[in-house]
């Protein structure tokens, strides 16, 4: 794009596609501008598979200048989960410098408009989708995720939640007109007249906290939400997932410049090892909104001391699915399988507690006890990643030596069902690679309650024996409400069971999947129809996306004159 291209242009380039994502949030149905294949790339300007690895590899052992004011060091120390130093270095920020630098550029960022502003990040988020094999791999080499899913998840499905939430920004900026004349009648008196003038004003600097597992998809609907709504942009991203926000915030800055605007409306704060500056930033009175996605602890201490801003958390929830009765038990089997592994658990949507009653379960290959279920899921399991290639490609690495811990302590929790076992990868030998272990455990018991109702994050689940259906819903009503939740799953052929689950799931605002058996899974959601999060339950305060995600982050500002 030339450097005079104006934000008419790109509303002229975007606009049709705003209009289909406006449209496609209304329908929920399914539509995305992303190609989601790997061959669909390397024509019309984007990087082909071998263009986009060569890509990455010239970042490596580099400096990654961004040119942003305030740059008093230099920073980083990624490591790949798959065994590589990155050895990229990232300016570190003088924030009395930097944020200041930031703010600079609101008035004529706000002055633009919310249709140009959307136009410009849909601009950004096109110049990505062209480069989306160079962010597959810098997402694969930061979060553990195999190729094909760092490519989809991490590329055309993160770009989709970005869109979504430019979508609702718009909606809700553009539900107040820009102007309107207000007349009043006052009898046998001249009415009263009034002109009045209503701007969508941006709250402040918007601090995004970015997550190691998903930097992009998680980032990307604070990141444009936020921008859209006027707000400058300071990306803080976790200190092992640097590389794929870092790229997000050089993409950015490159179409803010070009557009003619301030290239410091994005910028990026890397931190030196162990430094914290996350907490430094939450509570900075410029900070006047945050993004985070990550711990529950570290999301409980922005919402209890960032008071000064508006905070959007994703945390830590105990996902549960309740197994009472099924007509596809080897479909359910599969569904369930794939779901455990995906990325070894590694997954804020992964389901971790199996619920199933003690006397067994009613299924279409008849009656199956509570053993026979466990048994035939870890064999399913078993069966998905007994090729060590395939494996590879649906485990990925594990994405750091907490969860290798947990793992490991795992057995000592309960009666092991299924065992984990280390995966070779040939081409990252010192990838840790292991498969999911599964533990039996009874409800019933007070010991295990300690272990089923804690998020064990990775690859650990518990097949937990309740006495009855009833039970089972009544556990998943009290993991929803003290622990939280952002998926419920169920699997039954009973109309009184479903109706119970799905009572407690509306009451307790958490997402339900019912019955999945085929190529739709419990932890996966599909941009402007699934929503991810409720926001209703302990694990998330906020939804990704809907338009209380993007309502908040701006102000009305009205002026009135006679008329």
């Amino acid at each position: 794009m030339a450097a005079e291209l104006t934000a008419h242009q790109l509303i002229a380039k975007h606009r049709p596609t705003l209009d289909q994502a406006l449209e496609t949030i209304r329908t929920r149905a399914y539509w995305s501008p992303h190609p989601e294949h790997p061959k669909a790339y390397g024509e019309n300007g984007s990087l082909s598979l071998p263009e986009g690895k060569a890509a990455f590899e010239a970042l490596l052992n580099s400096r990654f200048d961004l040119d942003q004011p305030g740059t008093d060091d230099w920073t980083g120390a990624e490591t790949s989960p798959f065994g590589p130093e990155l050895g990229i270095t990232y300016p570190h920020p003088d924030v009395d410098t930097l944020l200041p630098a930031m703010r600079a550029g609101m008035r004529a960022w706000r002055d633009a408009g919310a249709e140009a502003r959307a136009a410009v990040c849909l601009e950004i988020l096109s110049r990505i989708s062209a480069r989306t094999h160079e962010f597959a791999h810098a997402v694969m080499h930061t979060s553990g995720q195999a190729f094909m899913m760092a490519f989809q998840a991490g590329g055309p499905h993160a770009q989709d939640r970005g869109l979504e939430a430019v979508a609702y920004a718009y909606v809700e900026q553009s539900r107040t007109p820009e102007a309107a004349e207000w007349t009043k009648p006052q009898g046998k008196r001249d009415p009263l007249a009034l002109t009045k003038r209503f701007t969508p004003v941006g709250r402040g600097i918007a601090l995004l906290i970015g997550c190691n597992t998903f930097p992009t998809w998680n980032g990307y609907p604070g990141l444009f939400a936020s921008l859209a709504t006027g707000n400058p942009v300071l990306v803080k991203p976790h200190p092992r997932a640097v590389l794929p926000l870092a790229l997000t915030v050089r993409v950015a800055r490159e179409v803010l410049t070009e557009a003619g605007f301030d290239p410091n409306l994005v910028a990026l704060a890397a931190e030196r090892p162990g430094e914290g500056i996350a907490k430094t930033l939450a509570t900075r009175p410029e900070i006047k909104i945050i993004d985070y996605t990550g711990s529950t602890s570290f999301g409980d201490w922005l919402e209890a001391n960032a008071r000064q801003a508006q905070v959007y958390t994703e945390k830590a929830g105990v996902n549960t699915v309740v197994v009472e009765s099924t007509d596809n038990y080897k479909g359910m089997l599969s569904n369930l399988a794939f779901s455990l592994s995906l990325y070894s658990g590694q997954m804020c949507t992964t389901p971790q507690n199996l619920l199933i009653p003690r006397e067994g379960i009613a299924t279409d290959a008849g009656a199956k006890s509570y053993d026979e279920v466990v048994a035939d899921l870890a064999g399913a399991v078993d069966g998905l990643l007994g090729d060590e290639a395939r494996a590879n490609g649906i485990l990925g690495a594990l994405v750091n030596p907490d969860v290798k811990a947990r793992l490991d302590a795992a057995p000592g929790i309960g009666e092991v069902a299924l065992a984990s076992r280390q995966v070779s990868n040939p081409e990252f030998p010192d990838a840790v690679v292991r498969t999911p272990v599964i533990v039996k455990l009874d409800g019933a018991k007070p010991d295990a309650e300690a272990a089923y109702l804690s998020e064990c994050f990775g690859p650990v689940s518990f097949a937990v024996a309740v006495d009855s259906a009833a039970d089972a819903v009544e556990l998943l009503r009290r993991t929803v409400r003290e622990k939280g939740a952002m998926t419920v799953g169920a699997y039954t052929t009973s109309a009184e069971v479903s109706s119970a689950v799905e009572e407690t799931c509306l009451e307790e605002s958490a997402q339900l999947s019912l019955n999945l058996t085929g190529g739709v899974y419990v932890n996966q959601t599909a941009a402007f129809s699934d929503f991810h999060g409720s926001g209703g339950n302990p694990a998330a305060n906020a939804a990704l996306c809907d338009s209380a995600f993007v309502a908040n982050r701006f102000r009305v500002v009205e002026i009135r004159k006679e008329a």
